[in-house]
Protein backbone atom coordinates (compact mmCIF):
# COMPACT_ATOMS: atom_id res chain seq x y z
CA UNK A 1 0.00 0.00 0.00
CA UNK A 2 2.74 2.12 0.56
CA UNK A 3 3.28 2.77 -3.16
CA UNK A 4 -0.07 3.10 -4.15
CA UNK A 5 -0.44 5.63 -1.01
CA UNK A 6 1.83 7.90 -2.33
CA UNK A 7 1.01 7.99 -5.63
CA UNK A 8 -2.20 9.10 -4.42
CA UNK A 9 -0.70 11.80 -2.95
CA UNK A 10 1.32 13.01 -5.88
CA UNK A 11 -2.20 13.12 -7.84
CA UNK A 12 -3.74 14.89 -5.15
CA UNK A 13 -0.73 17.75 -5.39
CA UNK A 14 -0.59 17.78 -8.76
CA UNK A 15 -2.97 20.31 -9.63
CA UNK A 16 -2.42 22.57 -7.13
CA UNK A 17 1.61 22.32 -7.63
CA UNK A 18 0.96 23.68 -11.02
CA UNK A 19 -1.01 26.93 -9.85
CA UNK A 20 2.15 27.53 -7.70
CA UNK A 21 4.81 27.28 -10.57
CA UNK A 22 2.21 29.22 -12.57
CA UNK A 23 2.75 31.78 -9.32
CA UNK A 24 -0.70 31.95 -8.62
CA UNK A 25 0.26 34.04 -5.52
CA UNK A 26 1.82 36.42 -7.30
CA UNK A 27 -1.31 37.18 -9.48
CA UNK A 28 -3.23 37.33 -6.47
CA UNK A 29 -0.94 39.52 -4.71
CA UNK A 30 -1.42 41.94 -8.62
CA UNK A 31 -5.06 41.49 -7.96
CA UNK A 32 -4.62 42.61 -4.03
CA UNK A 33 -3.17 46.07 -5.15
CA UNK A 34 -5.46 46.44 -8.39
CA UNK A 35 -8.38 45.62 -5.99
CA UNK A 36 -7.19 48.99 -3.71
CA UNK A 37 -7.02 50.93 -6.67
CA UNK A 38 -10.52 50.16 -8.02
CA UNK A 39 -12.02 50.55 -4.69
CA UNK A 40 -10.12 54.12 -4.40
CA UNK A 41 -12.05 54.76 -7.82
CA UNK A 42 -15.56 53.74 -6.62
CA UNK A 43 -15.54 54.76 -3.13
CA UNK A 44 -16.80 58.28 -1.95
CA UNK A 45 -13.69 59.95 -1.04
CA UNK A 46 -13.15 60.79 -4.71
CA UNK A 47 -17.35 60.95 -5.85
CA UNK A 48 -16.36 59.71 -9.22
CA UNK A 49 -19.47 57.49 -9.04
CA UNK A 50 -22.69 57.52 -6.95
CA UNK A 51 -23.09 55.26 -4.13
CA UNK A 52 -25.90 53.36 -5.04
CA UNK A 53 -23.92 52.59 -8.62
CA UNK A 54 -20.90 51.83 -6.66
CA UNK A 55 -22.75 49.06 -4.61
CA UNK A 56 -24.01 47.15 -7.93
CA UNK A 57 -20.51 47.66 -9.41
CA UNK A 58 -19.09 46.38 -6.33
CA UNK A 59 -21.89 43.87 -5.64
CA UNK A 60 -21.00 42.17 -8.95
CA UNK A 61 -17.05 42.41 -8.63
CA UNK A 62 -17.60 40.65 -5.99
CA UNK A 63 -19.50 37.64 -7.16
CA UNK A 64 -16.10 35.22 -7.82
CA UNK A 65 -14.70 35.77 -4.58
CA UNK A 66 -18.55 34.69 -3.01
CA UNK A 67 -18.27 31.30 -5.22
CA UNK A 68 -14.42 30.76 -3.94
CA UNK A 69 -15.91 30.75 -0.60
CA UNK A 70 -18.59 28.85 -1.13
CA UNK A 71 -16.72 26.18 -2.70
CA UNK A 72 -14.28 25.65 -0.57
CA UNK A 73 -16.58 25.87 2.34
CA UNK A 74 -18.16 22.87 0.60
CA UNK A 75 -15.54 21.16 0.22
CA UNK A 76 -13.49 21.13 3.76
CA UNK A 77 -15.83 18.31 5.31
CA UNK A 78 -15.40 15.68 2.60
CA UNK A 79 -11.02 16.47 2.36
CA UNK A 80 -10.92 16.47 6.19
CA UNK A 81 -12.74 13.28 6.94
CA UNK A 82 -11.16 11.40 3.63
CA UNK A 83 -7.95 13.06 5.09
CA UNK A 84 -8.16 12.15 8.33
CA UNK A 85 -9.25 8.57 7.99
CA UNK A 86 -6.84 7.20 5.48
CA UNK A 87 -3.83 9.21 7.52
CA UNK A 88 -5.10 6.47 10.23
CA UNK A 89 -5.82 3.93 8.65
CA UNK A 90 -2.42 3.62 6.28
CA UNK A 91 -0.51 3.40 10.14
CA UNK A 92 0.01 0.30 12.27
CA UNK A 93 1.72 1.33 15.02
CA UNK A 94 -0.84 2.14 17.74
CA UNK A 95 1.83 3.07 20.38
CA UNK A 96 3.42 5.48 18.18
CA UNK A 97 -0.14 7.10 17.01
CA UNK A 98 -0.93 8.12 20.47
CA UNK A 99 2.45 9.37 21.06
CA UNK A 100 2.42 11.38 17.82
CA UNK A 101 -1.04 12.58 18.99
CA UNK A 102 -0.20 13.91 22.32
CA UNK A 103 2.89 15.40 21.68
CA UNK A 104 0.94 17.24 18.45
CA UNK A 105 -2.15 18.37 20.83
CA UNK A 106 0.34 19.60 23.36
CA UNK A 107 2.65 21.86 21.38
CA UNK A 108 -0.76 22.90 19.60
CA UNK A 109 -2.26 24.06 22.93
CA UNK A 110 1.10 25.95 24.20
CA UNK A 111 1.85 27.86 20.92
CA UNK A 112 -1.82 28.40 21.46
CA UNK A 113 -1.69 30.05 24.39
CA UNK A 114 1.43 31.91 23.86
CA UNK A 115 0.39 33.71 20.85
CA UNK A 116 -3.02 34.90 22.96
CA UNK A 117 -0.77 35.99 25.20
CA UNK A 118 1.36 38.39 22.54
CA UNK A 119 -1.27 39.30 20.60
CA UNK A 120 -2.58 40.74 24.64
CA UNK A 121 0.56 42.36 25.64
CA UNK A 122 1.24 44.40 21.97
CA UNK A 123 -2.03 45.61 22.40
CA UNK A 124 -1.70 46.86 25.97
CA UNK A 125 1.69 48.02 24.74
CA UNK A 126 0.92 50.25 21.40
CA UNK A 127 -2.43 50.87 22.16
CA UNK A 128 -4.23 50.64 18.99
CA UNK A 129 -7.51 51.82 20.20
CA UNK A 130 -6.90 55.40 21.20
CA UNK A 131 -5.98 56.24 17.60
CA UNK A 132 -9.88 55.24 16.11
CA UNK A 133 -12.67 57.46 16.61
CA UNK A 134 -15.19 54.87 17.56
CA UNK A 135 -18.61 56.68 16.75
CA UNK A 136 -17.62 57.07 12.71
CA UNK A 137 -16.58 53.46 12.42
CA UNK A 138 -18.98 51.99 13.87
CA UNK A 139 -21.91 53.66 11.95
CA UNK A 140 -19.83 52.91 8.82
CA UNK A 141 -19.35 49.43 9.23
CA UNK A 142 -22.14 48.49 10.93
CA UNK A 143 -24.08 48.04 7.00
CA UNK A 144 -21.07 45.51 6.22
CA UNK A 145 -22.41 42.18 7.87
CA UNK A 146 -24.56 41.33 10.57
CA UNK A 147 -23.25 40.72 13.95
CA UNK A 148 -23.86 38.26 16.36
CA UNK A 149 -26.01 39.09 19.56
CA UNK A 150 -26.22 35.50 20.79
CA UNK A 151 -23.09 34.37 21.63
CA UNK A 152 -22.66 32.25 25.24
CA UNK A 153 -19.52 32.87 27.43
CA UNK A 154 -17.06 29.92 28.52
CA UNK A 155 -19.10 27.26 30.01
CA UNK A 156 -18.90 27.15 33.67
CA UNK A 157 -17.12 24.32 35.55
CA UNK A 158 -21.02 22.85 36.29
CA UNK A 159 -21.50 22.60 32.66
CA UNK A 160 -18.09 21.17 31.52
CA UNK A 161 -19.68 17.47 31.46
CA UNK A 162 -22.41 18.04 29.35
CA UNK A 163 -19.91 19.92 26.75
CA UNK A 164 -17.45 17.39 26.67
CA UNK A 165 -19.95 14.81 26.19
CA UNK A 166 -21.63 16.69 23.21
CA UNK A 167 -18.48 16.70 21.27
CA UNK A 168 -19.29 12.79 20.41
CA UNK A 169 -21.46 13.25 17.30
CA UNK A 170 -24.73 11.36 18.02
CA UNK A 171 -25.13 12.40 14.25
CA UNK A 172 -22.33 12.45 12.33
CA UNK A 173 -24.29 13.77 9.01
CA UNK A 174 -26.04 16.20 11.09
CA UNK A 175 -22.48 17.31 12.34
CA UNK A 176 -21.47 17.35 8.49
CA UNK A 177 -24.07 19.53 7.69
CA UNK A 178 -23.90 22.33 10.37
CA UNK A 179 -19.90 22.76 10.07
CA UNK A 180 -18.84 21.19 13.94
CA UNK A 181 -15.61 20.60 12.35
CA UNK A 182 -14.29 19.21 15.87
CA UNK A 183 -17.11 16.54 15.89
CA UNK A 184 -16.21 15.53 12.24
CA UNK A 185 -13.05 14.99 13.32
CA UNK A 186 -13.64 12.66 16.24
CA UNK A 187 -15.94 11.01 13.89
CA UNK A 188 -13.35 10.60 11.63
CA UNK A 189 -10.44 9.72 14.05
CA UNK A 190 -13.30 6.81 15.65
CA UNK A 191 -13.43 5.44 11.89
CA UNK A 192 -10.05 5.40 11.34
CA UNK A 193 -8.89 3.71 14.54
CA UNK A 194 -11.79 1.45 14.01
CA UNK A 195 -10.59 0.39 10.26
CA UNK A 196 -7.09 -0.40 11.71
CA UNK A 197 -9.27 -2.84 14.17
CA UNK A 198 -10.18 -4.91 11.20
CA UNK A 199 -8.49 -6.95 8.88
CA UNK A 200 -7.38 -5.48 5.52
CA UNK A 201 -8.84 -7.26 3.13
CA UNK A 202 -12.40 -5.84 4.73
CA UNK A 203 -10.85 -1.87 4.97
CA UNK A 204 -9.71 -1.67 1.39
CA UNK A 205 -12.99 -0.93 -0.34
CA UNK A 206 -13.80 2.24 2.17
CA UNK A 207 -9.90 3.15 1.98
CA UNK A 208 -9.95 3.42 -1.35
CA UNK A 209 -13.56 5.03 -1.43
CA UNK A 210 -11.73 7.39 0.55
CA UNK A 211 -9.14 7.89 -1.51
CA UNK A 212 -11.17 8.82 -4.83
CA UNK A 213 -12.97 11.36 -2.32
CA UNK A 214 -10.02 12.88 -1.72
CA UNK A 215 -8.96 13.06 -5.31
CA UNK A 216 -12.74 14.11 -6.46
CA UNK A 217 -11.95 17.29 -3.48
CA UNK A 218 -8.82 18.17 -4.78
CA UNK A 219 -10.08 18.67 -8.20
CA UNK A 220 -12.68 21.02 -6.96
CA UNK A 221 -10.50 22.88 -4.94
CA UNK A 222 -8.10 23.40 -7.84
CA UNK A 223 -11.32 24.65 -9.86
CA UNK A 224 -11.92 27.31 -7.52
CA UNK A 225 -8.26 27.85 -7.27
CA UNK A 226 -8.63 29.68 -10.48
CA UNK A 227 -10.90 31.90 -9.24
CA UNK A 228 -8.80 33.22 -6.53
CA UNK A 229 -7.37 36.07 -8.30
CA UNK A 230 -10.48 37.37 -9.53
CA UNK A 231 -12.07 36.67 -5.64
CA UNK A 232 -9.27 38.81 -4.03
CA UNK A 233 -9.84 41.69 -6.52
CA UNK A 234 -13.66 41.57 -6.53
CA UNK A 235 -13.60 41.09 -2.26
CA UNK A 236 -10.57 43.65 -1.85
CA UNK A 237 -12.44 46.20 -4.12
CA UNK A 238 -15.78 45.75 -2.37
CA UNK A 239 -14.00 46.29 1.29
CA UNK A 240 -12.35 50.00 -0.35
CA UNK A 241 -15.13 51.10 -1.70
CA UNK A 242 -17.44 50.54 0.77
CA UNK A 243 -15.53 52.13 3.93
CA UNK A 244 -12.98 54.35 2.17
CA UNK A 245 -9.98 55.31 2.21
CA UNK A 246 -10.06 57.04 5.44
CA UNK A 247 -11.89 54.44 7.50
CA UNK A 248 -9.27 52.20 6.66
CA UNK A 249 -6.21 54.27 7.38
CA UNK A 250 -8.18 55.27 11.07
CA UNK A 251 -7.58 51.27 11.12
CA UNK A 252 -3.60 51.33 10.29
CA UNK A 253 -2.07 51.45 14.14
CA UNK A 254 -4.71 47.72 14.62
CA UNK A 255 -3.67 46.26 11.19
CA UNK A 256 -0.05 46.90 11.70
CA UNK A 257 -0.63 45.83 15.29
CA UNK A 258 -1.36 42.27 14.45
CA UNK A 259 0.75 41.77 11.81
CA UNK A 260 4.02 42.37 13.78
CA UNK A 261 2.47 40.28 16.25
CA UNK A 262 2.07 37.74 13.86
CA UNK A 263 5.70 38.10 12.26
CA UNK A 264 6.97 37.40 16.32
CA UNK A 265 5.19 33.87 16.15
CA UNK A 266 6.43 33.47 12.79
CA UNK A 267 10.19 33.62 13.78
CA UNK A 268 9.45 31.52 16.89
CA UNK A 269 7.92 29.11 14.73
CA UNK A 270 11.37 29.60 12.03
CA UNK A 271 13.50 29.42 15.41
CA UNK A 272 11.35 25.92 16.52
CA UNK A 273 12.09 24.81 12.34
CA UNK A 274 15.43 25.52 13.03
CA UNK A 275 16.10 23.39 16.03
CA UNK A 276 13.90 20.32 15.03
CA UNK A 277 14.48 20.16 11.29
CA UNK A 278 17.99 20.97 11.58
CA UNK A 279 18.29 23.36 8.76
CA UNK A 280 19.46 26.88 8.11
CA UNK A 281 16.34 29.70 8.32
CA UNK A 282 16.69 30.13 4.35
CA UNK A 283 16.28 26.81 3.38
CA UNK A 284 13.38 26.14 5.46
CA UNK A 285 12.07 29.50 3.78
CA UNK A 286 12.68 28.20 0.65
CA UNK A 287 10.86 25.15 0.92
CA UNK A 288 7.73 26.83 2.62
CA UNK A 289 7.87 30.12 0.95
CA UNK A 290 4.95 29.50 -2.01
CA UNK A 291 3.01 27.64 0.66
CA UNK A 292 2.49 30.59 3.03
CA UNK A 293 1.92 32.53 0.01
CA UNK A 294 -0.76 30.02 -1.63
CA UNK A 295 -2.28 30.31 2.29
CA UNK A 296 -2.12 33.95 2.12
CA UNK A 297 -4.16 33.78 -0.97
CA UNK A 298 -7.09 31.90 -0.09
CA UNK A 299 -7.35 32.30 3.24
CA UNK A 300 -8.20 28.66 4.08
CA UNK A 301 -5.35 26.00 5.77
CA UNK A 302 -8.26 23.12 4.69
CA UNK A 303 -7.95 24.46 0.90
CA UNK A 304 -4.26 23.98 0.76
CA UNK A 305 -3.93 20.54 3.11
CA UNK A 306 -3.22 18.57 -0.17
CA UNK A 307 0.17 20.97 -0.84
CA UNK A 308 0.99 21.08 2.81
CA UNK A 309 1.28 17.23 2.77
CA UNK A 310 3.13 17.33 -0.35
CA UNK A 311 5.85 20.10 1.34
CA UNK A 312 6.46 18.42 4.49
CA UNK A 313 6.86 14.57 3.01
CA UNK A 314 8.65 15.92 -0.09
CA UNK A 315 10.71 18.71 0.72
CA UNK A 316 10.86 18.82 4.68
CA UNK A 317 11.16 15.04 5.05
CA UNK A 318 8.92 14.52 7.47
CA UNK A 319 7.42 11.10 7.88
CA UNK A 320 4.25 9.94 6.09
CA UNK A 321 2.25 8.44 9.38
CA UNK A 322 3.06 12.09 11.32
CA UNK A 323 2.29 14.22 8.04
CA UNK A 324 -0.73 12.23 7.27
CA UNK A 325 -2.52 12.64 10.59
CA UNK A 326 -1.40 15.83 11.90
CA UNK A 327 -1.77 18.43 8.19
CA UNK A 328 -5.77 17.52 8.33
CA UNK A 329 -5.46 17.26 12.56
CA UNK A 330 -3.64 20.59 12.69
CA UNK A 331 -6.13 22.57 9.65
CA UNK A 332 -8.69 22.54 12.16
CA UNK A 333 -7.01 22.95 15.51
CA UNK A 334 -3.66 24.48 15.19
CA UNK A 335 -5.27 28.21 15.05
CA UNK A 336 -2.45 30.41 16.40
CA UNK A 337 -2.27 32.94 14.21
CA UNK A 338 -6.11 33.26 14.90
CA UNK A 339 -5.28 33.27 18.35
CA UNK A 340 -2.91 35.78 18.29
CA UNK A 341 -5.69 38.30 16.27
CA UNK A 342 -7.99 37.27 18.71
CA UNK A 343 -5.94 39.03 21.90
CA UNK A 344 -5.30 42.02 19.83
CA UNK A 345 -8.56 42.64 18.59
CA UNK A 346 -10.43 42.06 22.05
CA UNK A 347 -8.08 44.67 23.91
CA UNK A 348 -8.20 46.83 20.69
CA UNK A 349 -11.97 46.97 21.16
CA UNK A 350 -12.41 47.22 24.88
CA UNK A 351 -9.74 50.61 24.21
CA UNK A 352 -12.26 52.08 21.78
CA UNK A 353 -15.08 51.34 23.91
CA UNK A 354 -13.81 52.05 27.17
CA UNK A 355 -13.81 49.11 28.67
CA UNK A 356 -11.55 47.96 31.83
CA UNK A 357 -10.24 44.32 31.48
CA UNK A 358 -8.92 42.93 34.74
CA UNK A 359 -6.14 40.38 35.06
CA UNK A 360 -8.92 37.93 35.03
CA UNK A 361 -10.34 39.12 32.25
CA UNK A 362 -6.76 38.47 30.24
CA UNK A 363 -6.71 34.82 31.38
CA UNK A 364 -10.16 34.52 30.11
CA UNK A 365 -8.93 35.71 26.87
CA UNK A 366 -5.89 33.24 26.40
CA UNK A 367 -7.98 30.41 27.60
CA UNK A 368 -10.96 30.98 25.78
CA UNK A 369 -8.63 31.91 22.30
CA UNK A 370 -7.22 28.30 23.37
CA UNK A 371 -10.56 27.02 23.85
CA UNK A 372 -12.68 28.43 21.02
CA UNK A 373 -9.80 27.55 18.20
CA UNK A 374 -10.28 24.29 18.72
CA UNK A 375 -12.97 23.06 16.01
CA UNK A 376 -12.89 25.86 13.98
CA UNK A 377 -14.07 25.88 10.44
CA UNK A 378 -10.86 25.83 8.14
CA UNK A 379 -12.35 28.30 6.31
CA UNK A 380 -11.95 32.39 5.69
CA UNK A 381 -14.16 34.62 8.19
CA UNK A 382 -13.40 31.84 11.17
CA UNK A 383 -11.58 33.92 13.50
CA UNK A 384 -14.69 36.42 13.57
CA UNK A 385 -16.74 33.85 14.68
CA UNK A 386 -14.31 32.55 17.53
CA UNK A 387 -13.82 36.19 18.49
CA UNK A 388 -17.14 36.96 19.03
CA UNK A 389 -17.40 34.51 21.77
CA UNK A 390 -14.61 36.34 23.10
CA UNK A 391 -16.19 39.74 23.28
CA UNK A 392 -19.19 38.60 25.01
CA UNK A 393 -17.00 36.74 27.83
CA UNK A 394 -15.68 40.21 28.71
CA UNK A 395 -18.59 42.65 28.16
CA UNK A 396 -17.25 44.39 24.75
CA UNK A 397 -20.38 45.63 23.56
CA UNK A 398 -21.05 43.29 20.10
CA UNK A 399 -21.02 45.98 17.65
CA UNK A 400 -17.03 45.85 17.90
CA UNK A 401 -17.49 43.00 15.37
CA UNK A 402 -18.34 45.42 12.71
CA UNK A 403 -16.03 48.02 13.54
CA UNK A 404 -12.99 45.51 12.94
CA UNK A 405 -15.22 43.53 10.25
CA UNK A 406 -14.60 45.93 7.62
CA UNK A 407 -10.43 45.15 7.83
CA UNK A 408 -10.51 41.42 8.78
CA UNK A 409 -10.16 40.34 5.16
CA UNK A 410 -6.34 41.48 4.86
CA UNK A 411 -5.61 40.15 8.77
CA UNK A 412 -7.50 36.88 7.62
CA UNK A 413 -5.35 36.08 4.73
CA UNK A 414 -2.58 37.19 7.17
CA UNK A 415 -3.07 34.86 9.75
CA UNK A 416 -4.06 32.13 7.59
CA UNK A 417 -0.64 32.04 6.78
CA UNK A 418 0.99 31.76 9.88
CA UNK A 419 -1.69 28.62 10.95
CA UNK A 420 -0.05 26.78 8.06
CA UNK A 421 3.18 27.45 8.90
CA UNK A 422 2.24 26.16 12.77
CA UNK A 423 0.78 22.96 10.71
CA UNK A 424 4.57 22.41 9.03
CA UNK A 425 6.03 23.19 12.33
CA UNK A 426 4.42 20.76 14.26
CA UNK A 427 5.58 18.07 12.32
CA UNK A 428 8.32 18.84 12.62
CA UNK A 429 8.51 19.01 16.38
CA UNK A 430 6.51 15.62 16.61
CA UNK A 431 9.43 13.78 14.38
CA UNK A 432 11.98 15.31 16.66
CA UNK A 433 10.31 14.15 19.88
CA UNK A 434 9.42 10.82 18.54
CA UNK A 435 12.08 9.75 16.40
CA UNK A 436 12.82 6.48 17.33
CA UNK A 437 8.92 5.39 17.37
CA UNK A 438 9.17 4.12 13.74
CA UNK A 439 12.78 2.87 13.24
CA UNK A 440 11.19 1.57 9.72
CA UNK A 441 8.72 3.88 8.43
CA UNK A 442 5.67 0.88 9.59
CA UNK A 443 2.77 1.42 7.04
CA UNK A 444 0.12 -0.74 6.90
CA UNK A 445 -0.49 -3.01 3.80
CA UNK A 446 -4.13 -2.73 2.04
Amino acid sequence: MTLSLSRSLKNLSGQLERFINGRLWLKVLIALALGVLAGILLGPDLGLVSSETAQVITAWLALPGQVFLAVIQMIVVPLVIASIVRGLAANNNPVALRQNGIIAVAFIFVSTAIAAAIGIVLALYIQPGNYVDATDLVASASATAPVANNIQGFPGISELPNKLSALIPKNPLASMASGEMLQVILFSALLGIAMLSISAAQAKPLYDLLGALQEISLRIVSWAMQLAPLAVFGLITRLVANLGVEVLMSMLIYVLTVILGLLLISALYFLVAKMTLKMPFYSFFQHVRELLLLAFSTSSSAAIMPVSLQVVEDKLKIRPDIARFLIPLGATINMTGTALYQGVATVFLAQVFNVDLSLASYVFIVTMAVAASVGSPATPGAGIIILSMVLEGVGIPAAGIALILGVDRILDMCRTSVNVLGDVVTCGVVQYVNKDALPENQVAEV
